[in-house]
């Protein structure tokens, strides 16, 4: 039984990681992982600690239930992840999802960096 649980919260953990647009190394960095740790819980060889569950459910959108396969939700993520729009470079998605916890002075402070970059770099063509 402790074999097939860890493979199915690597496997929901992964589904959830891809849906997200998100490689292993940005789950891991968020989750407060090492990279390598990471991708053991996704390989199913080791099952995390609850606090470490808690963040990694946090941070892919997903409950605990469906990331231990509990319920009838197993595999579904908790916060739909809305597809992007046509022609959205997946760095875009990875931007916005790394952004979303950012608090409001933070997201201020980006957004000047941004327009002082886009300034510059729009001069020098």
């Amino acid at each position: 039984m402790d074999e097939k649980l860890r493979h199915a919260l690597g496997d929901a953990a992964r589904a959830a990681r891809l849906r997200l647009g998100l490689t292993q190394a940005e789950v891991a960095k968020k989750v407060r992982l090492k990279s390598g740790v990471y991708g053991r819980v996704e390989r199913g060889a080791m099952v995390p600690s609850v606090p470490t569950l808690r963040r990694i459910c946090e941070t892919l959108g997903i409950s605990s239930d469906a990331l231990l396969s509990l319920g009838t939700q197993a595999h579904e993520a908790t916060v739909p992840t809305p597809p992007p729009e046509a022609g959205e470079h997946p760095e875009l998605s990875r931007i916005i999802h790394i952004l979303q916890g950012w608090p409001p002075e933070r997201l201020a402070l980006l957004r000047k960096l941004l327009e002082t970059a886009d300034t510059h770099l729009s001069g020098e063509s």
